[in-house]
């Protein structure tokens, strides 16, 4: 058995890779020919790495679990896969980049892609090792068993994240002769009981003192899986609460103590309520720029912030907690919900003054021309028709903003949109690793115009491979949200229009089927009938430019 062969027998045996994502080069063009004679493992040929990044993390995204593989060739090819990294490192997803690497005995000589960092040539493992939780060099075909256990340990190991491995040329076909399975020793940030009492203790005085409590659900509740854990202390005990961006549909939006996204877009109820809150509980978020209105100081002065989270570098970091837990979302939940019906006794928990005249923007009126689409109206229409377990994709831009302030997720529908990284086309391209993951849901990719012109050729990757996406281009032919910045600024902008191609016209020349769209009935009638077919789709919505999203605070 080769290193190759070592590879993806390693990660067959994980049963956490069901695809990887990559494309080739002379210095991994081997591996290709251990994936090739894999039963358990589809490889998906990428047209650039950056997309197979971006895939791997969506193969990871709704899916815990699962690990995301990437994989190049050394040099180029090798940092290409740097966006989807920092995507990876940001958002806390386990994936594995595996790249090529110059041969030990010509390291320095200025070799074909080479990345050694010697003789004035980049040097790619200082690059990765600052792009991820661990880089490794394999030297000797006998390391591979004992670095591919510790990379993937590492990668699901407390928060979750990136991690990657160099294999040089001559490695690669280098045989094993200690090949052993890997052990897997993945276990949760668990909570400390003496520190769920204690939040636990907190909450139940604020539920006798009648004080308004919130609860503020980030994205880390995602990853552990805690929405049963949630749902019981919403219920519960009657505690409103609001989302992250970034944590947008994972409890019901049409909950009736749901009050929607907090933060720089976030719904005018759920501000007013964050206003007068005595108690804010924020689990598993990290107090990014989008949910603090811009890092505002004084955003939790009068009030006592109680906040979880799996990194102990996220606590404090942004704000000064109150009460503070290292913990796994799910496993904090548990014990504090625990602690918590043990110290109730009589307290009964009461109905929140939860305000009626001010609602979601969902609930609002357009405004704008009506004789053209609103983007509105294409998050509207897109959360209406996808089906209740459907997997919807923003991508970095204005888009991102309409699609969650008016997107009704309902049922088991999620939302994800950029991290705090957040690259544009991130999720043009990850949504085809998601829905390789979710192979029985329906995945709806949002994409900017400007997104989907940087990376929307991996079209002939879903039609090759036979991935049905969706993808709607919110068509404006602008940069809008960097235009609006500029005119708030400036009260001028520059360079914010481009030119975009007849995307049915692309679409077909592709093999797959395009449509066009410029009212909310056909964009209906369009996704209805994408979802029908099952195969890869492009609908161009064409939509008001002049149009903002609404903002709690000027960008």
């Amino acid at each position: 058995m080769d290193v190759n062969q070592a590879i993806v027998k390693i990660l067959e045996e994980t049963g956490r890779v069901s695809h990887v994502f990559g494309s080739t080069g002379q210095v991994n063009a081997s591996m290709l020919l251990a994936l090739r004679d894999s039963d358990k493992i589809k490889t998906v040929v990428v047209r650039n790495e950056q997309a197979a990044s971006f895939m791997a993390c969506g193969y990871t995204m709704f899916n815990p679990d699962n690990l995301g593989v990437c994989f190049a060739t050394g040099g180029p090819g090798a940092f290409n896969l740097f966006s989807g990294m920092a995507v990876a490192y940001s958002d806390s997803l386990p994936i594995i980049g595996i790249t090529g690497y110059a041969s030990a005995n010509v390291r320095g000589k200025g070799c074909l892609n080479e990345s050694s960092g010697l003789s004035r040539t980049p040097d790619s493992h200082k690059m990765f090792s600052a792009t991820t939780k661990k880089s490794y060099i394999v030297e000797d075909g006998s390391q591979i068993c004992d670095i591919m256990e510790d990379a993937i340990n590492t990668a699901f190991d407390g928060r979750p994240g990136p991690v990657h491995v160099h294999v040089p040329k001559n490695i690669t076909r280098a045989e094993v002769p200690n090949f052993r399975s890997i052990k897997l020793n993945i276990k949760p940030v668990k909570a400390k009981e003496k520190c769920a009492e204690e939040f636990a203790a907190r909450i139940i005085k604020g539920i006798e003192k009648k004080e308004n409590i919130l609860l503020l659900v980030g994205y880390g509740c995602i990853r552990a899986g805690a929405k049963e854990e949630l749902l019981k202390l919403i219920n519960d005990y009657k505690i409103p609460f609001v989302t992250t961006m970034d944590a947008k549909g994972f409890l019901p939006e049409d909950h009736k103590l749901s009050l929607g996204i907090f933060g720089t877009t976030g719904d005018p109820v759920a501000m007013e309520y964050f206003d007068k809150a005595d108690l804010v509980l924020a689990v598993g978020n990290s107090f990014a720029e989008n949910a603090t209105l811009l890092f505002k100081e004084d955003l939790y002065e009068n009030k006592t912030l109680m906040h979880i989270n799996i990194d102990p570098h996220e606590v404090n970091k942004v704000y000064p907690a109150d009460y503070s837990m290292i913990a796994d979302a799910r496993s904090a939940l548990s014990a504090i919900l625990a602690s918590m019906d043990k110290l109730k006794g009589s307290v009964t928990a009461f109905d929140p003054a939860i305000s009626t005249d001010k609602k979601k923007w969902i609930d609002m009126d357009n405004v704008g021309n009506p004789e053209k689409m609103h983007p509105a109206d294409v998050a509207r229409a897109i959360s209406a028709v996808a089906p209740e377990n459907a997997i919807i994709m923003g991508d970095a831009g204005s888009h991102m903003l309409w699609l969650s302030e008016y997107m009704k997720l309902t049922g088991n529908q999620r939302y994800q949109n950029p991290g705090s990284f957040g690259p544009m086309a991130s999720h043009t391209n990850g949504c085809i690793g998601v829905k390789c993951a979710n192979p029985d849901k329906v995945v709806i990719s949002g994409s900017g115009d400007g997104c989907y012109l940087m990376a929307g050729f991996e079209l002939l990757t879903a039609v090759q491979n036979d991935i049905p996406v969706i993808w709607v281009i919110f068509n404006n032919g602008e940069f809008n949200v960097i235009k609006k910045f500029l005119l708030n600024m400036f009260n001028e902008h520059a360079y914010m229009s481009f030119l975009n191609p007849d995307y049915v016209k692309f679409a077909e020349s592709c093999g797959a089927t395009g449509m066009r769209v410029t009212n909310r009935q056909e964009l209906e009638d369009a996704l209805k009938k994408a979802i029908a077919l099952n195969k890869p789709v492009v609908i161009d919505a064409v939509i008001d430019g002049d149009v903002y999203a609404n903002m709690n605070k000027s960008m």
